[in-house]
């Protein structure tokens, strides 16, 4: 039954993903043709998609459940700080409602159980959401108290809301059932939110119980053990009767919520910040991995929070005063790459260092981006300490220092005039000799090299940075007027960031490339700086004339996507299966990049890139695979296979905008 609905889930995902690309794009109005009634509409269209695809995750969690495949992890969970998560995650959605929202421990009450996080979380911010959902004014609140044996402990979710009438708090428990079911309801939902909570509960060796007057209220209270059952009871057994009070009450599922992962904040309240203190966002999946981070850094002096998943990361950069950012590349939602570059794309955050630590080496392609260094795991507590040390480092040094190495005087005092300001110290070096001596003895944010000098080519001043001991090496900037080949262009790879041959937009590119590697705030440039850099963002044609080549057996996704790339005057070559992918790269040698579905006729995608991969001149070509992630493990088979990284359908054109930029050969212009 699993594998069915998994395969299910494809089918319904395949015409979602096309009406939320298309609806995006009208919405976006880019060709300004549609009023904004219009643009209103595919708003709407859109919103209705992804409650749709809400309706579809909810189904395949009640199926995994039902057929014992749910995975658990059980481990030890601070029930304090995971509370406190809860209450940060819904705030801004409870003040935009007007109501009160508060998190309240016993005192004295220090809890840590051994349960599954996870899905403790899923099932308290179920309750919370559907608390906060059918509540228009007063408040809600969470406590955490000591609970009746065989329990230790509990949550109880409080609200001043409708109420549910006492010949519906049972009901409410089955799928697809809610307390309102009329023809009339005020409420939406589906009715699987409580349905999903209890049967993980009961996984969990808990229970969920409520109280409930009609006009008055609802308290839910979700009742745990010290310990969950080393084996979990097959969910979806014949229904117990229930203990007065009788078991939980479902509001509708997942309302809307600013996030869609898990934060877990460190040493109090985020938002109560010192001046003098720095708070660092791990974003790892690994929960025993980011919490050693989480200890590395508090034994640094920092304050630290852990997200698990990149669009819980970014939401809580969002909406927190992030001074630096620990990122794992796989993510379970997003590639961690797509984080990085939607960061680096962001006036507002592009300036916060980026510290990569993945088990996956794409230090090439994070270094170009904008991260500030990499480290491959497993990590010694050693190379951890000095990851937080270079970012003290960073984050003391209020003035950064960059070196220009250029032989022409006018072209120096050019880049000085771009580049300068209060914020920012400018050495220069006429000659590769000069600027070895500079780099020996001083630590520099970033260098800016022409290629041309007196006594030595810039492409031999590299290679001995490369190999001599430096204080620092810092983030190279090769700014040249030489026509570069291929070969060169690959030399230079290996040791320059970022590479900018002289020509009409150069100066804003450099600007742009300088101030990404000095983790500059785009507020303090001077006005005319800030609007070239925006000009330039506004006008940017990276993906313009790129050849992409489109796998899908779908004609629907085929055109949604197509018309995607189109907007970005993109050029797309389409396959319908593996076999005629294959035959497309054999005509066409002007393609960069491969999007590829999995599940096709004649040839599989996991087929067609372990083919792709066998062939010698494919062997760096970029393939980005496209899936409905609806099984376990689907990741770790792309990647298998010969994937550079992985995007889950239904397609969300900004990650898929990321990962274009991310992973199509860089330009030089």
């Amino acid at each position: 039954k699993s594998e069915f609905l998994a395969n299910m889930s494809h089918e319904l995902r395949t015409p979602l993903n096309s009406l939320l690309i298309l609806a995006t794009l009208l919405a976006e109005n880019k060709e300004a043709t549609l009023t904004e009634r219009q643009i209103g509409f595919a708003r709407t269209i859109s919103r209705a998609g992804n409650d749709l695809l809400t309706l579809i995750n909810d189904i395949l969690d009640l199926s995994k459940v039902e057929a014992g495949k749910m995975d658990l992890n059980f481990e030890k969970v601070d029930l304090g700080t995971l509370g406190a998560g809860v209450e940060q995650t819904f705030k801004p959605l409870a003040a935009q409602k007007g109501l009160g929202l508060s998190f309240v421990r016993e005192p004295g009450l220090e809890v840590t159980v051994v349960t599954d996080a996870l899905r403790l979380e899923q099932v308290l911010k179920n309750l919370v959401s559907n608390a906060v959902k059918f509540t228009d004014r007063g408040k809600v609140s969470i406590r955490l108290t000591r609970a009746a044996l065989p329990y230790v402990v509990a949550f109880t979710v409080e609200d001043s809301g409708i109420g549910i009438p006492a010949d519906k708090q049972r009901k409410i428990f089955e799928a697809f059932e809610q307390a309102d079911s009329s023809t009339s309801r005020a409420y939406g939902g589906t009715g699987l939110g409580l349905t999903i909570s209890r049967e993980l509960t009961r996984l969990l060796g808990g229970v969920i119980t409520v109280e409930s007057q009609p006009g008055k209220g609802s308290t839910f209270t979700l009742a745990l053990p010290l310990k969950a059952p080393e084996l979990p009871a097959p969910a979806f057994a014949a229904p117990e009767p229930y203990a007065a009070p009788p078991a939980v009450v479902e509001f509708a599922p997942n309302a809307p919520v600013p996030s869609t992962g898990q934060f877990e904040a460190v040493e109090g309240d985020t938002a109560a910040l010192a001046p003098d203190e720095h708070l660092v966002l791990v974003i790892e999946d690994d929960k025993d991995f980011g919490r050693t981070l989480l200890e590395v850094a508090r034994e640094s002096g920092f304050k630290a929070a852990l997200a698990t998943s990149g669009e819980a990361g970014l939401d809580f950069v969002r909406r927190h005063n992030v001074s630096a950012i620990l990122l794992d590349i796989k993510l379970p939602d997003v590639s961690g790459l797509s984080v990085l570059e939607s960061l680096k794309r962001s006036g507002e955050m592009r300036h916060i260092p980026i510290h990569v630590i993945s088990g996956v080496d794409h230090a090439q392609n994070a270094l170009k981006l904008g991260a500030m260094g990499y480290l491959v795991k497993p990590a010694e507590k050693a190379q951890l300490q000095g990851v937080f040390k270079r970012l003290e480092q960073v984050l003391s040094r209020k003035v950064k220092r960059v070196l220009i190495v250029e032989d022409d005087q006018m072209q120096r005092e050019a880049i000085k005039q771009l580049l300068g300001n209060g914020d920012v110290e400018l050495d220069t070096a006429e000659s590769a000799r000069d600027a070895f001596s500079r780099l020996s003895a001083e630590v520099y944010d970033c260098m800016v090299l022409d290629l041309r000098l007196p006594d030595m080519s810039g492409f031999e001043l590299l290679e001995h940075i490369g190999r001599a001991d430096l204080p620092m090496r810092p983030p190279v900037v090769v700014y040249t007027g030489q026509d570069l080949s291929a070969a060169e262009q690959e030399r230079l790879a290996r040791y320059a960031d970022s590479i900018i041959v002289k020509g009409a937009r150069s100066p804003e590119r450099l600007l742009d490339e300088v101030s990404l590697f000095l983790h500059r705030l785009e507020t303090r440039f001077p006005s005319d700086s800030q609007a070239i850099l925006k000009r330039m963002r506004t006008e940017d044609k990276s993906l313009t004339g790129r050849t992409i080549l489109l796998v899908d057996d779908d004609m629907r996704n085929v055109f949604a996507l197509v018309n995607a790339l189109d907007t970005f005057e993109m050029k797309s070559v389409v396959a319908r299966n593996g076999q005629e992918a294959l035959a497309q790269l054999d005509k066409d040698p002007a393609i960069e990049l491969v999007l590829m579905d999995i599940m096709m006729p004649v040839m599989d995608g996991y087929e067609a890139m372990e083919t792709i991969r066998k062939d010698a001149r494919f062997k760096r070509l970029p393939i980005i695979a496209l899936t409905a992630k609806a099984m376990k493990g689907d990741q770790e088979r792309c990647l298998a296979a010969g994937a550079n990284d992985y995007l889950p359908k239904p397609v969300n054109l900004e990650r898929l905008t990321s990962l274009l930029k991310v992973w199509l050969p860089r330009r030089y212009d």
